[in-house]
């Protein structure tokens, strides 16, 4: 032992020596200067590595591993690297640095917990496609598809797309073939330089654990290496529950109420294909046959759940909405479990057979309008004296509103409403059979504004069928009644009330109509009355008789209108079924223009559209006939106006001489014999 422990001293002395002569020598050889400093170096290199090795081979054959006693200093050895499993080329040289130290380091593999923080969304527009198609072909100047290779993220508002999409990164050849095993390793290399292009490849995003429980939820297609994943949603089932409860909610009556109409209108319609706009010889043959005819059928307007077996009792076209009309019915015996009254409103622009809307209320609805100046709401007269109050706005086809059935309203049938005034200020007219008139606002329907009872001489109420405002005038109006007579009124002033009475009707009067076709003149103290008696007769507030009585009916007269645009035309309808059109700058004794309604159904009521161009009557069937007027009938010409002076003139003058020979007939039978 005591020759061992001599041998390693002499080693370690050796060794010592051996160091310092190093140190010194690379001590001179840093003081030299470069040229000379070239030439030494390699022999000192050489020099230190033979010492470099003796001392190894001392180290070794004594059974102690090679150490330095400087740390800072480093001999590059040449070693085999592992050749990895995916690679066929000879292990390259590694360096590799050995420490000096008294205790070799123990290492240990550590896992190192990794956190993905995804980068912030930039959110860009532009008005390129925004759907992504991945091309892996490399194709000349499309490599990195339309969007090119700087972006990382594909936006999508879809979150199950976008978990699905790949995401583009730049990512560089590895020279040294590093695998992923590689990251667990202490020993960090400093990355080279790289020298080489980078190219795109596909890496699915950072999945949270939300959405891989999404992703087993929704079952997809096995996806390949070449093909991106796609995602399939799972279609939810509803129970009938579920689904009731989703078809009573107010937002889904709403829309399906408002998207059934869009697309009945668009079934409906059907387009000419074929319209010849240069105008051939058979459209000039139709123009001819058409101008021949002054009254056509258009389309007819009929329900089966709403307008069988009830009868049209009203019509009115809407000012605001022009194609819009509505049209009330009465009570349908056959089914008593319907509703009483039904309010529809039907739609001339589309061809479509389902009304707009639809309203009812417990009682039968006689008479019906627009609110002129409140577009969404229409008001209905009641048989049973209620006043009421629709808004196409709400989803419901009750009534929003509607009067008390008390003294200080009505408590009989309401036959004539009407809306008068101006924008700001307007009152809804209503008039029973009982002879109340009452003034309403439509805010409040609760108590009317104003009312009065309508009486002849202070002696018994009017049973009110009728009435009509003069053009222009919100308050003197005329009224017919159920006792052949018709009588001037006036809301306010001195004479208010009954002031004059008109008689000549010999039955009760259906219907009555101001003249109201703005001109060069004034034509508004001109109405007509039609009556039971088969007759029409034309009046003038200024003489309480009538001018002239039409007597080419057959039948009850039930209704009257003027035309909107001519001053010279009106329209009657009776319980034959015929629709006349009657011109009385042409002739005064036969209508200018006739026609019978098929299926041998009375008309009981007719309005003119707003253009003039088209009629609308309701016969007692609960059918609406939209009939075209020619338009050589329709349209009036310049001189219609100063013709019509010229024929009322000489319809006042007959009118004298009848009354010259009715009287002189009267004196004639009264006289006494001789």
């Amino acid at each position: 032992m005591a020759d061992r422990k001599a041998e390693l001293e002499r080693k370690k002395l050796k060794l010592e020596q051996m160091r310092k002569e190093r140190e010194e020598k690379n001590r001179q050889r840093k003081v030299k200067e470069g040229g000379e400093e070239k030439k030494v170096a390699p022999t000192s290199s050489g020099q230190s590595q033979d010492l470099r090795a003796q001392t190894d081979e001392l180290l070794s054959s004594l059974g102690i591993p090679p150490a330095s006693g400087n740390d800072s200093q480093a001999v590059v050895q040449p070693v085999k690297e592992t050749v990895g499993p995916n690679e066929g080329a000879p292990a390259t040289s590694a360096v590799t640095t050995q420490q000096a130290s008294r205790r070799k380091a123990k290492l240990t593999v550590t896992k190192v917990g990794e956190t993905n923080i995804p980068p912030r969304e930039n959110v860009t527009y532009s008005k390129e496609t925004q759907t992504i198609v991945v091309d892996t072909t490399e194709k000349e100047g499309h490599r990195f598809g339309a969007r090119g290779p700087w972006d990382y993220y594909d936006d999508h508002s879809d979150d199950t797309c976008s978990l699905s999409s790949l995401v583009r990164v730049l990512t560089y050849d590895d020279p040294r073939g590093h695998s992923d095993e590689d990251t667990d390793s202490i020993d960090v290399h400093p990355a080279p330089t790289h020298h080489k292009m980078p190219h795109v490849e596909n890496v699915h995003p950072t999945l949270t654990q939300e959405d891989i429980q999404k992703q087993e939820e929704k079952p997809s297609a096995p996806a390949t290496k070449d093909s991106p994943v796609t995602m399939v949603k799972k279609v939810i089932e509803l129970s009938e529950e579920e689904k009731k409860q989703i078809m009573m909610t107010e937002e889904f009556q709403t829309f399906f109420n408002k998207t059934t109409r869009v697309v009945e209108r668009a079934l409906d319609e059907e387009i000419d294909i074929f319209v010849d706009y240069a105008g051939g010889e058979s459209e000039d043959m139709e123009s001819d046959l058409r101008a021949g005819e002054r009254l056509k059928l258009q389309r007819n307007f009929f329900d089966e759940r709403w307008s069988k077996h009830r009868t049209v009792t009203s019509l009115d076209w809407s000012k605001q909405h022009p194609e819009l009309l509505v049209a009330s019915y009465n009570a349908n015996e056959d089914s008593p479990n319907d509703p009483d009254g039904v309010t529809l409103i039907w739609n001339s622009k589309f061809k479509k057979t389902t009304p707009e809307y639809v309203f009812h209320c417990q009682s039968p609805v006689m008479s019906s309008c627009f609110a002129e100046f409140h577009p969404n709401l229409v008001v209905g007269g009641t048989y049973s004296g209620q006043i009421v109050l629709w808004d196409n706005r709400v989803n419901k086809r009750t009534p929003i509103q509607r009067t008390p059935l008390s003294a200080a309203a009505h408590t009989h049938p309401v036959y004539c409403i009407n809306v008068v005034g101006t924008q700001n200020a307007h009152n809804l007219i209503s008039v029973s059979t009982d002879g109340k008139m009452c003034s309403w606002s439509l805010d409040m329907l609760s108590q009317p504004q104003d009312s009065m009872e309508l009486q002849h001489k202070q002696s018994k109420a009017v049973a009110v069928t009728c009435f009509s405002f003069l053009s222009g005038d919100v308050n003197n109006f005329v009224v017919g009644s159920e006792d052949c007579t018709v009588y001037t009124a006036c809301r306010h002033g001195g004479k208010t009330g009954i002031s004059e009475a008109f008689e000549g009707h010999m039955g009760p009067i259906t219907g009555i109509d101001c003249h109201n076709v703005p001109g060069q003149i004034d034509f508004s103290p001109y109405f007509l009355t039609s009556s039971f008696d088969w007759t029409l007769k034309l009046w003038s507030i200024k003489d309480q008789k009538f001018l002239h009585s039409f007597e080419d009916n057959s039948d009850y007269v039930y209704d009257v209108q003027w035309s909107p645009i001519h001053p010279a035309l009106f329209a009657s309808v009776d319980g034959d079924g015929r629709l006349d059109l009657w011109n009385l700058n042409n002739e005064t004794e036969v209508p200018t223009a006739s026609v019978v309604a098929e299926g041998g159904v009375a008309l009981n009521h007719c309005r003119w559209h707003g253009s003039g161009s088209s009629i609308a009557v309701g016969d007692d069937v609960g059918r609406i006939h939209i009939y075209d007027v020619a338009e050589n009938t329709a349209n009036p010409k310049m001189d219609e106006w100063s013709r019509f002076v010229r024929t009322l003139q000489e319809l006042k003058q007959q009118a004298v001489e009848r009354e010259e020979e009715s009287s002189l007939g009267s004196v004639s039978m009264t006289s006494p014999l001789r």
